[in-house]
């Protein structure tokens, strides 16, 4: 058998999360290989991530894993085990939360993060003024389409509040992130084959065998990790791993505006990132002055889930319906002519929080329905899922008995049963990209 063509374990995917995985299997002495359709690394939907690093989630598992992922960002080089060439900057400026009605005027999530310890200040809504300066702080919900009469209207009642996370910002370069990690996964001995497409999936007996590759041919491995992003669901397909009863994904056409930023006479309006469930949206400043904004899917958007990886690249109305809810909150936004932005594909599950688990083909494991909100757990999410794998490999039953994940810095552990194929749908969750 050829050294080439025999690894300990095989990822599917190059993006942060297939990286992350690799990183954290290599340092723990697998031989690894990460296989893509793509040209390099993080050059499918992690190429489209708003990168966003903030510590809010609907549940408590989600948020501590959130906020234990910020120290890596944080320390990058560390966490790389190296000094790469090119800096990565993680603009930490925080993120700013405004009270709706939507979230419950944040009663749920400040609980949450009490519980976990992620730092937070109120803010009242009489300083509201001086955060988001140029900003209508009125309330518009419930969130509206354009084409609704009652677009816009407000009663005049003001938001009620909001709540700053320090731990928070954003990266600037998502795929230099991923990048970076895939020169540590090789500095740790693992390798990659780009521009090829997983054929087959073989087992026997139950047991991972290895796997065909339009351009590599036969690979043998016992152990088989699907981090495919949007293609998962095919993936989980060809592996004949995904039961009725288990929580499955598949993707969600996204569309992201790119658009000047407002000013004032003081400055940019938008010195946060900002989750404004009011408007429907959130946004995030851009290099060179401009604006992110993307959608927290209210429930007069249609979400177009696909049944397949075709999908329209155009911007449209979704485009449009986003950058004018922004305006309401910003009015000196400036609509362009010409929509810029990009759309893509989201991985999602049914209640937008990932699958990291084992399957029930010994040897096949998940790393799914990540897109959209676990950008930011990357590196928490490769340790994880070398934890999980190690221990099932040395006979941990972790479907009777779900491992536990322990935070350093968060000093707690998490259940790895949130994250389990075979949860009943998280009810807390708020089915939406917010996970």
């Amino acid at each position: 058998m050829s050294e080439n063509s025999a690894y300990d374990a095989v990822i599917i995917g190059a993006g942060v999360i297939g990286c992350a995985i690799a990183l954290d299997l290599a340092r723990r002495g697998f031989k690894t290989l990460n296989v893509d359709r793509g040209p390099a690394p993080g050059h499918g939907s992690t190429s489209w991530s708003a990168a966003i690093i903030r510590p809010y989630y609907s549940t408590i598992d989600g948020t501590a894993l959130a906020y234990e992922a910020h120290f890596a960002w944080q320390n990058w080089e560390a966490y790389l085990g190296y000094r790469p060439d090119a800096a990565l900057h993680y603009h930490e400026i925080g993120c700013l939360v405004l009270e709706a009605a939507d979230n419950r005027q944040l009663a749920g999530t400040r609980t949450i993060m009490r519980e976990v310890g992620v730092p937070f200040t109120d803010v009242s809504p009489s300083e509201l003024p001086e955060w988001l300066p140029g900003a209508d702080l009125r309330q518009f919900s419930p969130v509206r389409r354009i084409d609704d009469p009652q677009f816009g209207e407000t009663a005049g009642d003001p938001i009620t509040g909001a709540m700053f996370c320090p731990t928070g910002g954003y990266i600037s370069d998502p795929q230099l992130a991923t990048a970076q990690i895939a020169g540590a996964v090789e500095r740790a001995g693992g390798q990659f084959r780009f521009n090829d497409t997983v054929l087959a999936i073989h087992q026997s007996a139950g047991r991972i065998t290895g796997l065909t590759c339009a351009r590599s041919g036969l690979i043998h491995t016992p152990i088989v990790i699907n981090a495919a992003g949007p293609a998962s669901r095919w993936v989980n397909a060809l592996a004949g791993a995904h039961q009725p009863h288990h929580i499955s994904t598949r993707p969600l056409r996204q569309e992201v505006a790119h658009v000047p930023m407002p000013q004032t006479p003081s400055g940019p309006s938008l010195r946060f990132v900002l989750t404004d469930a009011d408007a429907g949206i959130y946004m995030r400043p851009e290099q060179s002055d401009h604006l992110l904004i993307g959608s927290l899917e209210p429930a007069c958007d249609h979400l177009e889930y696909l049944d397949s990886e075709d999908y329209e690249t155009s911007l449209t109305e979704q485009w449009t319906n986003q950058v004018w809810r922004a305006a309401l909150r910003f009015p000196h936004l400036g609509i362009p002519n010409t929509a810029q932005g990009f759309a893509a594909l989201y991985d999602v599950s049914e209640d937008w929080i990932p699958v990291y688990d084992r399957s029930d083909i010994a040897g096949y494991f998940t790393a799914v329905g990540t897109s959209g909100n676990q950008f930011k757990n990357a590196p928490l999410v490769g340790a994880l899922m070398g934890h999980l794998i190690e221990s099932v490999v040395n006979g941990a039953d972790h479907d009777s008995a779900p491992l536990r994940f322990h935070l350093p810095f968060a000093g707690r552990e998490v259940s790895l049963e949130a994250f389990s194929r075979l949860r009943p749908i998280n009810r807390a969750s708020s089915f939406s990209v917010l996970g």
